[in-house]
């Protein structure tokens, strides 16, 4: 008997529902691309804004609504007709405009000599660096100066202020996407914890905090930022006390009414039975079998944030100048799109870009945590 039982296979090891869903969602190639893409943009929002070459609050006077393109600026058929401008600041005449491997030679002419320390208009102009002379005549009425030319290229153009765009749109994402998660967490957190102990207790206290939900849904989301802004004043923290206190409520009915279902199974009585306290039925059997229909709603969730943040931006509530978020961004885009549509484009690109990735991943989580596909 003890030689037959040596003989056969050892038992497979079990498979727990994480590890099930793990393989389930690396098989959905369309969640796994959206990862991917998430995981790309979240990157490009952290580190790009270091490596674009401008601080997301430098204003180019001189390139105010650029187009978007990968040339760089100023454009050599550019650069006399700003030598012109600053020369007339100077209250001289520019001749002889030459540009040759970044350098500008040009001579100004003036009725009186040239005060050399005018010459500092080109150094603080965006297009110039600082002049030198290398040539003087006719008693400083004219000065040959040489000019180094600042290139410099803006990928996705700039704004109404003259601001990189694609610096500001990567700054946006950082903020979004902070709102986004961090008051998702906070609407994850306060959600599944009401619902789901409202649901497993039930009766009375079961009515009691679901009207309080009915009580709070009553209160309009507005009121309740303007609220918060009164006594504690203008800040991006707002917005996740704002966001964070209405969105939990969605979260909650929806972990209620998954409990209501779970806690009549058999392996929750078996517990029941067995004395596992309410805590512990709750952490171990209710909630991670909600996880499903929750994860979904957090997918769903995190868009929705962001639109509420933007809402509160349009209104003056949230994020202030110079910091931006995307839906900033595409407010102000909204309004020159007629004269400068890349300025909507852009950020509207990475919101929906965004959006749809928060879309299939959701799905691919849905179908990876669904307990009846093991």
């Amino acid at each position: 008997m003890t030689d037959a039982a040596a003989l056969l296979p050892p038992p497979a090891p079990g498979r727990s529902l994480w590890q099930d869903a793990r393989g389930r969602l690396v098989r959905n190639r369309a969640a796994v691309a959206s990862l991917v893409v998430l995981a790309l943009i979240a990157l490009a929002c952290l580190v790009g804004p270091l490596l674009t070459g401008h601080p997301y609050d430098k204003v180019y006077p001189d390139y105010v609504r650029l187009p978007a393109g990968l040339a760089s600026h100023p454009r050599a058929e550019a650069v006399p007709a700003a030598v012109a401008r600053i020369a007339a600041r100077i209250r001289a005449t520019a001749g002889d405009v030459s540009v040759e491997n970044g350098i500008v030679r040009l001579a100004l002419t003036a009725p009186r000599p040239i005060d050399p320390r005018l010459l500092v208009y080109f150094e603080r102009s965006d297009q110039f660096g600082a002049a030198r002379i290398v040539e003087s005549g006719d008693d400083g009425r004219r000065l040959v100066v040489v000019v180094p030319v600042k290139s410099l290229r803006f990928l996705f153009g700039t704004d109404g202020n003259g601001r990189d765009l694609l610096t500001r749109t990567l700054m946006a994402g950082r903020v979004s996407l902070s709102i986004g998660l961090l008051a998702t967490t906070v609407a994850l957190l306060i959600g599944v914890t009401y619902g789901a102990t409202a649901g497993y207790l039930g009766g009375r206290i079961d009515m009691v905090m679901m009207r309080a939900v009915d009580v709070l849904y009553a209160l309009p989301f507005i009121f309740i930022a303007i609220l918060l802004v009164v006594f504690l004043g203008r800040n991006i923290v707002l917005v996740f006390l704002a966001v964070g206190a209405v969105e939990w409520l969605d979260m909650a009915r929806i972990v209620r009414g998954q409990t209501l279902s779970i806690k009549r199974r058999d392996y929750v009585l078996a517990a029941e039975a067995l004395g596992v306290p309410t805590r512990g039925i709750l952490t171990r059997h209710v909630i991670p079998n909600t996880l499903g229909p929750v994860i979904v709603q957090v997918t769903l969730l995190v868009p929705k944030v962001i639109l509420l943040e933007s809402f509160l931006s349009f209104l003056g509530l949230g994020v202030q100048e110079p910091m931006t978020s995307w839906g900033a961004l595409i407010s102000d885009g909204a309004r020159a799109i007629e004269a400068a549509p890349w300025l909507l484009t852009v950020p509207a690109g990475f919101l929906v870009t965004t959006l749809f990735a928060l879309n299939f991943l959701g799905d691919g989580l849905r179908d990876a945590l669904d307990p009846t596909e093991r």
